[in-house]
């Protein structure tokens, strides 16, 4: 194994980690590493192992799984995709990328105040939409969806946002296939990152015991926090 798909591992490692233990993440950490690894790393292999990592999820927690939810959520991400596509053919990149980093701050801090968000229909909708639109333009498409079930217990959040995110992201790999966009060597790739990935799955384990004690809430809040400062930073400085 090459030294750098040895680093891209052990970056797949660590996010499989966060995203097990909180529900969402695994790309944000993923995806800007693994571009400046090796550029064919993303989209494809990190969506084939997006798409592992949720079904795993999905599977370890399913009884707790808000298909409801996910459905809803389903309804709204294709126009959200739709958005995000007009965002990045008519906006300038870096300033939408800076308002969707602030607008995801904003968030956080009215949940840190007062904003308890209810999940409804039309919250899921309009979830799924931002989320498409954010995920699309910006690469940061978890932070609504998790922001909205952040009251949630934690295994209803990470069945959820498994679900959702497994859905989401065979529809993206299967647009890219239909755009003879997937090779063999992405499959090849997203084949030996696989156990990295696996292991980390495993290790979210204790992780997840200890969130669940009364941190799941602020843990899903860092870690959107922390999406949206590196998606600011990205903006400002290019």
């Amino acid at each position: 194994m090459s030294t750098g798909l040895l680093l891209a591992g052990l970056v797949v490692f660590a996010g499989s980690v966060v995203q097990g233990g909180v529900g969402f993440g695994l790309n944000l950490i993923a995806a800007p590493i693994l571009a400046l690894i090796d550029p064919e790393l993303v989209p494809v292999p990190v969506l084939l192992i997006a798409c592992a990592q949720a079904g795993l999820t999905v599977l370890r927690e399913r009884r707790e799984t808000h298909w409801p939810g996910v459905g809803w959520a389903m309804a709204g991400r294709l126009p959200g995709n739709l958005l995000g596509v007009l965002a990045l053919a008519s906006l300038p990149l870096a300033g939408f990328t800076i308002a969707v980093g602030l607008s995801v701050l904003a968030c956080v801090a009215l949940s840190l105040l007062t904003w308890q968000p209810a999940i409804t229909r039309s919250s899921l909708v309009i979830a799924g939409a931002a989320s498409g639109a954010f995920g699309t333009a910006a690469s940061i498409g978890g932070p609504p969806m998790a922001l909205l079930y952040q009251n949630s217990a934690g295994p209803r959040m990470r069945a959820t946002l498994g679900a959702y995110f497994l859905f989401s992201s065979v529809s993206s790999v299967l647009t890219l296939t239909i755009a003879g966009q997937v090779t063999v060597r992405h499959l090849w790739a997203a084949l030996v990152l696989l156990p990295f990935m696996g292991l980390g799955f495993l290790v979210s384990s204790p992780l997840r015991r200890f969130l669940d004690d009364g941190r799941i809430r602020y843990a899903v809040l860092a870690v959107a926090a922390g999406s949206a400062l590196l998606l600011v930073a990205r903006g400002v400085f290019g």
